[in-house]
């Protein structure tokens, strides 16, 4: 399990909980419970991380906090 942030929410216009990585840009996932968006978007993260090193871009350490949103 990777140690980034994860926010989960319902969605009504998708009919399903998403899941963020607000350290990941674009890195989200769904899936029809909370926990089933969480496993989604563990392999998001990973797709994330390996397209990043693939492409040579850097991949943001996790932060180890809770991130301030405004």
């Amino acid at each position: 399990m990777h140690k980034y942030e994860v926010i989960i929410y319902w969605s009504n216009e998708d009919d399903a909980f998403i899941a963020e990585v607000p350290e990941l840009p674009g890195c989200s996932a769904h899936g029809d419970t909370k926990s089933a968006a969480l496993q989604s978007v563990e392999q998001a993260i990973e797709l994330w991380i390996d397209t990043a090193q693939e492409f040579g871009d850097p991949v943001p350490e996790p932060r180890g906090e809770r991130l301030m949103l405004a």
